[in-house]
């Protein structure tokens, strides 16, 4: 059955693209709504004095997608704990509100907003409101499947407004083991010689555990005796992204995922001159490897040429 889902969770250039890939969602439209004048323009709503609130309505087929499904996936695309805006917009316009359309939409809401709040993904308290949905106007032409009309831009502000760089962390706290967080995240260092695979030499290769991007392949991997995996070079360009980085008392030249810009380890000048002298010292926690046997089932078939 087609229902209606409305949801206010900052700029609605960025909450199109979320919900517009699922199957069962029919159609995602920009527009205003919360607020108390009629028609508002997108300059009425900037000022601030009309009560509206930028959001998105949703025509979805429930029998394919389901309201949870769609709650679960608002909650991973905002910060339900800011107040008076999202990231770098603010005011009451780009606050964050769940509209629902009947009685078990407001019940679920409810839940999906306390469950977060036990969570412990925040340290803050759930600030998004849930409210009875009003009349909704579709925004101008220009502002509908922004992010497909104009994808630069919409790209450079979805990175620039902070957004990206939110939804990526919220992703590794949830799906990331602690030490993967603070390796990935925060850029610490796991224990030498106590680490997933300083040791291994099985054929295979070695992704990115957050983006799956294929990094480093078995046979670049060598003994290097420092007690973290230890690389002669990746398996291509611009897979990696490299910053000076001067820390302990040195300077060094940090690595990171070019995909999901987090933290790798460190490339020194000091690995086999037969390889080519370098040594990528890399974080197992960063990593998830693939045995040679398994990388046709895992999609990366066309990787086996590198072993």
């Amino acid at each position: 059955m087609k229902k209606l889902a409305t949801f206010a969770g900052g700029c609605f250039w960025c909450m199109v693209k979320p919900f517009d890939e699922y199957e069962g969602v029919e159609s995602v439209i920009s527009g205003y709504t919360g607020g108390y004048t009629e028609n508002p323009t997108y300059e009425d709503v900037c000022t601030d004095l009309t009560g509206h609130i930028e959001a998105i309505q949703i025509t979805f087929d429930d029998e394919i997608i389901s309201y949870k499904e769609l709650l679960d996936i608002y909650w991973s695309v905002i910060d339900p704990t800011q107040v008076g805006g999202q990231f770098a917009d603010r005011g009451h316009h780009y606050k964050t509100v769940i509209f629902y359309h009947d009685e078990n939409q407001r019940e679920e809401a409810e839940k999906s907003k306390e469950e977060l709040g036990q969570s412990g993904l925040y340290n803050k308290p759930i600030a998004t409101e849930i409210r009875k949905a009003e009349t909704f106007y579709p925004a101008e032409d220009y502002h509908q499947y922004y992010y497909k009309k104009n994808p630069q831009h919409y790209n450079r502000y979805y990175k620039g407004s902070g957004r990206a760089k939110h939804i990526k962390k919220m992703w590794a706290k949830k799906n990331l083991t602690p030490l993967q967080y603070e390796v990935t995240q925060n850029s610490a260092t796991e224990p030498p010689f106590d680490n997933e695979y300083y040791d291994n030499f099985e054929e295979g290769i070695y992704v990115d555990i957050i983006s799956g991007e294929p990094l480093f392949a078995s046979k670049d991997k060598f003994e290097s005796g420092c007690g973290w995996p230890s690389f002669a070079k990746p398996l291509g360009k611009g897979i990696l992204s490299f910053y000076e980085d001067y820390s302990h008392n040195m300077e060094r030249v940090e690595v990171k995922g070019d995909k999901s810009e987090s933290h790798m380890g460190h490339v020194f000048e000091d690995g086999p001159e037969e390889m080519g002298g370098l040594r990528f010292c890399i974080n197992s926690a960063s990593l998830r490897f693939i045995p040679k046997e398994k990388m046709k089932e895992e999609g990366y078939e066309e990787y086996l040429r590198y072993l």
